[in-house]
């Protein structure tokens, strides 16, 4: 892939990946090895995170289809060469969340994927991508059911500053990323 045409995403917006009865089957061994380096990277990569946590879901049995969006996620790293995350001192430790949620945005069971990432002190500290346990009955629910898990994020981290001895006296922030008509 040293010659592969760059991308300018990870995957093309809202592209729905599923498993159909007429999918033309991929070398699973590789599409395994492949995808699991790429989980390795997404640890310091947040921006491949949520395609990545895509393409996962169909380990199984990918498809050419499915092996199509992990080489658009590998042409995507050589056009973000020396890109990844970036730590600068502020002089505060403010925990600030930021959630989004896809209301049924899975074809294949209509769960919604949701995801957070976190700042403390202004510098990203965690973030995370995951399909919802239950189906969620309307965008509402969906972005609800995502702020709680971006709230447990804000909790745990506030928790562990004053572990280790670092007590932030500011409020915690919270942001739902919502999509307008």
């Amino acid at each position: 892939m040293l010659e592969c045409k760059p991308a300018s995403t990870p995957i093309v917006q809202n592209r729905g990946l599923g498993v159909h009865s007429n999918q033309i089957l991929t070398n699973r061994e590789r599409y395994q090895r492949l995808v699991g380096k790429l989980i390795y990277l997404s640890h310091t990569r947040p921006d491949i995170a949520c395609a990545v946590s895509l393409v996962s879901q169909f380990m199984h049995n990918p498809s050419e289809e499915h092996m199509d969006v992990v080489l658009r996620i590998l042409r995507y790293l050589k056009s973000s060469l020396g890109k990844g995350l970036m730590f600068r001192k502020y002089n505060h430790l403010n925990i600030n969340g930021y959630t989004d949620a896809d209301w049924a945005g899975s074809i294949t069971d209509r769960k919604s994927p949701s995801g957070y990432f976190t700042f403390v002190g202004g510098n990203l500290v965690t973030w995370r991508s995951k399909k919802q346990k239950v189906v969620a009955l309307s965008s509402a629910e969906a972005e609800f059911r995502g702020m709680a898990r971006g709230l447990c994020e804000l909790l745990w981290l506030k928790e562990l500053l004053k572990e280790i001895g670092y007590s932030s006296g500011s409020t915690m922030n919270l942001f739902a990323i919502t999509k307008r008509p």
